[in-house]
This record gives C-alpha cells, structure tokens and sequence, in this order.
C-alpha cells in the first residue's frame, strides 16, 4: 500500500514522531513542528488535568486525549497509575455514567440494541480491527447506581483501558460493547438527551435470546475471543449458560471474588486466627456477595476444611436480614447455598442484631449501603478480635460501608482493612497506616492477559483461584512489613505479569490451553515471554520509527533491485 492510500490513525497525531514518520503517516503539517520528548508529553498533560478541578472534567479530558493520541494516553496512564486509575475508573466512572448522554462527544465501542436481533453479525462486521478481549454489558445494574441503560458503557470503556494499562493488552484489540435491551429506569426513558432506545427492559428469556446471537456471532467473527460480562443485573445465567462452551468470564462475580480472596489469604494470616476459627458476615447477599464467599469457601477448603465446614462460616445478610432457610419468604437461588438453618427459628432483621449473634472475625460489606458498619459495630469488631478483618467493598465511595479513617479509630487502630474504593491514609499513634484496597484492577487484567497468551478454551474456576492465590504472592518484602494486603498500585504492571502466569499455569493444568510453545517454559522464561507480549506505550514512538526506517529500506531497496535489472 502507497503512503498516499492512508487514512491517518489517532496514533499517529503524536509530537513525539520525527518528521520522517510523520511524512511517512501523512501528519506532516497537520502537527506543530517540534518533535517533543515524552516527558515534555507528559508534563503538558498533567498541567492540563491540575487546571480542572473537578473529576468529571479531568475524565472528559482524558477521554478525548485517548480517542485523539491513544499512546500519549497510555503513556500517562502507565506512568500515573496511582492519580489517574480513579479517574478513567472507579469512583469517577460512576459519575461519567450518570452523565454519558449528556457529555456524549464521540463514538467509542460498539451499540447492540435488541432491534438489531438477527443482524447482530453484520453490524460486527462494522468494527475495524481484529478483536482478542470484548467487555460487555446491559447497563442495567451499574456499580451502586442502579438501571443506566446504554449510560453504562463507560464501565467497557474504563475496563478495557485498565486490561490495556493494567496488563499491556493493545488497544485495538479491545471492543467496548454495549447491549441496549431498553431500561426499566424512567427518568432515562423520559430524559430528551438519552441516546438509547426508550423501551422497557426485556424480558429474561427475551435477553437470553439475544445473548445466544451476540455470543455466537462474536466467536464466529473473532474465533477465542475472550468475553467479559460486567454489571449485569442478574450475571448467573449468562454465566452458567456459556461458561463451559466459550471463553468468557464475570468480573464481578469471579473478579470481585478473586480480588477479595487475595486480601483474605493475607488478612487470616496476618490476624492469627486459622480458617476453621473465621466467622465471616456479609452484609449484602447478592451476586458480588455470594461470589466473593464461594471463592472463599475455597480457600478455606484448600487450608484443611470441608466444603460443609467452610460453608458454615458465613452468615448472608440482605434488606430482610439474615438469610435463613425458614425466614418466609422466597429465596433467589443463589443464596440458598449460604442460607443459614441454625438459626432455632429465631431471624435476624439487622446487621446489628446478626453481628451481637455472630461475633464475627471477617465483617464483609458488599450492599452499597453507605455507612452500614456503624461506630458500634467497628468497636465490638475490635473489641472481640485483635485483628479484625473488615472489608468494605461498596462502590462508589459514597456507598462505601464504612471509611477507613472510622475504622482504624473504632477499633483503635487494629484493623485489617481493605474497601472497594480508594481512601486516604491515615495518622494513628503517630504512625501512618495506609488502606487496602481490593480494586478488580489487581485481577481482571491479568486474567485476561493470562487467558489470551495461553489461548484458553474456556476460563476455569481453577484459573480464577489462581489468579487470587498468585496475587496474594505479589507483595513486595516492603508491603508485607508495612502489613498491606495489597500491593501498590503503582506496580500493577508487575503484578498483572505474576497474576496473568498463575492463570497461564492453571489453564495449563487444566488442559485447557492451545498455546503449545509455552507449556515446558520454566518461569523465568515465561515471565520473560508474557513480557514480551505486552503492549508498551512508552516504546511506541521507537517502534513506529523503526518499522517506517524498514519500509523506507525495503522500498529503497527493491527499486535498486528494478534498476540493476534494466
């Protein structure tokens, strides 16, 4: 193809590209005529964030920064880890959704709506690159927020920018896709700028339906893709329906559990109370919820216990209290596994009453009811425990069950804490404590980038496990004396490459992998070949200058050959 037949790429606006590259691209003239460094990239992008002062704004800069020099963006993200994570993701993103059809600037990802229904392959076939991992979602169930309709796809957008910073999967190999099945949430339907389509949602059956074309029709497109369902209202069928036949997974249940079961590995050791002696009480028995306790219950079958033993180490709290098998009413089948039948027919109607009953070692907040770990609840977990072991896991911030300030004071200091949210560091005893937090970030990229290097058929429980036990392992000798459960988020890079080799050893044992060039690779070598693999914006620039050096070369090279043969 002749430099006059492209049509420049969003990558190729960049002012770090020599003028050779950028004759070569056809950006020549169309950039300022300084070819900058990186750092002088940087330094001109941060000044422009520090200048808006709300999250929101800093999101929609960054958002067009991405669509307009994507590799400048993932330079900054890499770079930044710690300040710009919250703000392509979680808290902001809640709030981006909110707003999505409102700030709507440019198109990014891809719309299914349940009108297009037997046509779902063709509109595929609109997308321009060749897809290796899709996130995907209904929007009908978006963080702690609620129904947003074709809001949510700023959940696929930020996800996927996470699996391209977080564990160096290429940009163009990711499909933001978004299922407009309509939304039971009117104030959307009635909203004159809500860009999706005003019906009511449909019906479970009808959803499934739809789900069977998207499913097939995307690995008829991009055999192997790996799928990624988020933020569906109810995630089990989806999941139970395809997990065995395609390579797919859902974060929040198997991520939120596999992140959660890392800081508990670190958080029983560090408390001194073996599984056998853990009560663990959750308040919020929904699917993250239930999620989060099955990957436990593993753990602890894997540390001596019983499947009925582990399993009788949690108590369900919901809205009506705590699950039980004789409370009256009509228990969704995803909680009849933890439903409680020691209770002597007495129930349970509040976290309080459920924690005086309990006296609980592990208290585990995943019901988006902020405050819920009230000053009372933190003192008795302190005063019963030496080590309590809390975890509020709620999103947004706001829906946080507690703060971690309230709980290093209500339990003078002693607790093992991590939050689904970030929150600041705090002063006790005049020593500084620092928060875990169990972000899916720590687990999504890396299983991910392990299910795609290994070319997995499908993603088993046994590689999710192993993405949680491989990630209790990243802390660095530093963080384990400062008693974190997590590690710095800075080093997330790092800690995809140990996460995405434990899911590569697991799909290996498993008998799931294609991927035959890496099954007798010691780690050392693999370590050094998942590497190899990843996307790294900072070399970027030095990777285009060379392949338009080769093709200068090559071309230069066969018209002499032409000559020579005259």
């Amino acid at each position: 193809m002749s430099t006059s037949d492209r049509t420049p790429e969003t990558g190729y606006y960049d002012t770090s590209h020599s003028i050779a590259v950028r004759r070569f691209h056809r950006t020549h003239g169309m950039l300022p005529p300084a070819v900058e460094n990186q750092d002088v990239q940087l330094s001109r992008c941060l000044q422009q964030l520090s200048r808006r002062e709300k999250s929101i704004d800093k999101y929609i800069y960054l958002s067009g920064l991405r669509n307009t020099n994507v590799h400048l963006f993932y330079r900054l993200v890499t770079k930044h880890m710690t300040d710009i994570a919250p703000l392509i993701y979680t808290p902001t993103v809640g709030d981006a959704c909110l707003q999505w059809s409102h700030n709507y600037v440019q198109p990014e990802g891809l719309y299914l709506s349940y009108s297009d229904k037997g046509h779902i392959a063709s509109i595929l076939n609109n997308w321009p690159q060749h897809v290796e991992i899709t996130v995907v979602t209904d929007g009908s169930r978006i963080l702690g927020l609620g129904d947003l309709g074709i809001n949510g796809m700023g959940i696929p957008v930020g996800k996927l920018a996470l699996y391209i910073g977080c564990a160096g999967i290429r940009p163009e190999a990711t499909l933001p896709l978004m299922l407009d099945l309509g939304t039971g949430n009117k104030e959307l339907r009635d909203d004159p700028l809500y860009m999706g389509s005003r019906r009511e949602k449909v019906s479970a059956q009808e959803e499934l339906e739809f789900m069977d074309e998207v499913m097939i029709a995307l690995n008829e497109k991009w055999p192997g893709i790996v799928v990624q369902f988020e933020d569906f209202k109810n995630p089990f069928p989806a999941l139970e329906r395809y997990q065995q036949k395609y390579t797919c997974f859902n974060d929040d249940i198997q991520g939120t559990g596999a992140v959660v079961l890392a800081g508990i590995i670190n958080a029983v050791k560090k408390s001194g109370v073996p599984a056998k002696g853990q009560r663990a009480v959750f308040m919020g028995a929904g699917s993250a919820g239930v999620g989060v306790a099955k990957q436990i219950v593993q753990f602890f079958v894997q540390e001596g216990l019983t499947e009925r033993q582990a399993r009788e180490c949690f108590w369900l709290v919901d809205t009506k209290g705590l699950v039980t098998d004789d409370r009256g009413d009509n228990l969704a089948e995803h909680k009849k596994y933890f439903s409680r039948h020691d209770n002597d027919g007495k129930q349970y109607k509040t976290l309080a009453e459920v924690v005086d009953h309990v006296k609980p070692t592990i208290l585990m907040g995943l019901s988006t009811i902020g405050g819920v770990f009230t000053p009372e609840i933190l003192t008795k977990m302190g005063g019963w425990n030496k080590r309590p072991i809390i975890f509020p896991l709620s999103n947004p911030s706001a829906n946080s069950e507690c703060t971690f300030e309230d709980a290093v004071k209500y339990t003078a200091g002693t607790a093992l804490f991590a939050s689904g949210s970030p929150f600041p560091s705090v002063v006790h005893d005049g020593k500084p404590l620092q928060p875990g937090q169990g972000n899916n970030m720590y687990v999504f990229p890396g299983i991910g980038l392990g299910t795609i290097l290994s070319k997995a058929t499908v993603v088993t429980q046994s590689m999710i496990y192993a993405s949680a036990n491989a990630l209790s392992t990243a802390l660095s000798a530093s963080e384990v004396a400062q008693d974190w459960l997590y590690p710095e988020i800075a080093r997330i890079r790092d800690v995809s490459v140990i996460v995405s080799m434990g899911v590569i050893r697991a799909a290996q044992e498993a008998g799931v992998d294609r991927e035959t060039r890496i099954k007798d690779m010691k780690d050392e070598e693999l370590e050094k070949w998942v590497r190899s693999k990843m996307y790294d914006p900072h070399g970027e620039t030095q990777r285009v200058e060379q392949e338009v050096r080769s093709f200068i070369e090559d071309v230069a090279g066969k018209g002499a050959m032409r000559g020579s043969n005259l």
